[in-house]
């Protein structure tokens, strides 16, 4: 259902974006419309990933810079049956992490090293399980699309004034008000729901994927009571970026609002916890022989965990 009401949203801001070119143009405005929004997206399609990585400053790491989140990523993604993505890892003290990507052959996945310090090896592999269950969703990609054509709506806004009163336009001056006011916030409705509903999706197949939910409802108190304390300066100047995370890196969101880019978290967690009840269809594939309560946190340390531990040995494989 969740792929459902994501392709019918993303219809929907698509319908949007060329009823607004009409609105302004005409038909010659809505094919100029048209051929905008596919340029905008076919850019986006090969850079914004790149572009997104270069924003947050954030480095690619391997086996020997970064054994530990090297490892548990491998593991994960051989676990899923995913292609070994990109490890990042980007030097902010807030704790998050998001993946980007346009399909899962060329997949990257990126954490702050404050993610790092806080968690425990097990909360680091839920973590990371959810943003590998974007890769797997493929929502990088729609997440991708919906924020140019929202970039796209707006643009179109702010150029409605000087563009509103051409002879073409079917509803003069009324249509350009109303696409001015009502256009960029029906966008940004769109996307939040878009993004409110592969966050709860990715949750659901990243517990899956490391097979223990509690260790990703875990994280995710931890990661959301940091973020409301901590400041990320790079996502405070491109809130655009903002859903890619697994928490609003923005502070003054963390109420499942009407405009906000992620759930409510504690029905994230909730959801999560249903899930390690006995039927709740939580369980992986392989016994773990672990009892099913939180990871206690981790105190000190180096900045990615145990890494003295020898490769191959996550609980996940």
């Amino acid at each position: 259902m969740g792929y459902v009401r994501t392709a019918i949203l993303l219809a929907g801001m698509t319908g949007l974006f060329l009823a607004i070119g009409y609105v302004l143009g005409g038909s010659g405005g809505l094919v100029i419309a048209f051929m905008l929004a596919l340029a905008m997206n076919a850019f986006a399609y090969w850079n914004s990933d790149k572009m997104v990585l270069s924003m947050y400053g954030a480095r690619q790491v391997d086996r020997q810079s970064a054994p530990e989140l090297y490892d548990i990523v491998e593991g994960l993604a051989r676990r899923a049956g995913l292609p070994m993505p990109k490890v990042y890892l980007m030097d902010n003290d807030q704790p998050n992490a998001f993946a980007t990507g346009r399909n899962p052959e060329n997949a990257a996945v990126a954490a702050t090293t404050g993610l790092l310090k806080i968690l425990s090896r097990e909360e680091i592999a839920g973590v990371m399980a959810h943003e590998l269950a974007h890769v797997k969703n493929r929502d990088t990609l729609t997440m991708t699309i919906t924020a140019t054509l929202a970039g796209a709506i707006g643009m179109l806004a702010n150029f409605a004034m000087f563009f509103g009163h051409n002879r073409n336009n079917p509803l003069g001056f009324i249509g350009t008000l109303l696409v001015m006011i009502l256009a960029p916030v029906a966008a940004m409705l769109v996307q939040m729901a878009i993004s409110r509903s592969r966050e709860y999706e990715a949750d659901r197949i990243g517990a899956e994927i490391c097979g223990q939910p509690l260790w990703l409802s875990s994280a995710l108190g931890k990661l959301q009571g940091a973020s409301e304390r901590i400041v990320n300066e790079e996502a405070e100047h491109n809130p655009a970026t903002a859903h890619l995370f697994i928490v609003n890196p923005l502070h003054g969101q963390n109420m499942d609002k009407l405009f906000s880019t992620h759930p409510n978290m504690e029905n994230r967690i909730h959801k999560l916890e249903e899930m390690a009840t006995p039927g709740g269809g939580g369980r992986g594939p392989i016994d773990y022989d672990r009892p099913r309560t939180r990871p206690k946190p981790r105190s000190g340390g180096s900045s990615v965990p145990n890494a003295g531990r020898a490769p191959g040995r996550g609980p996940w494989r």
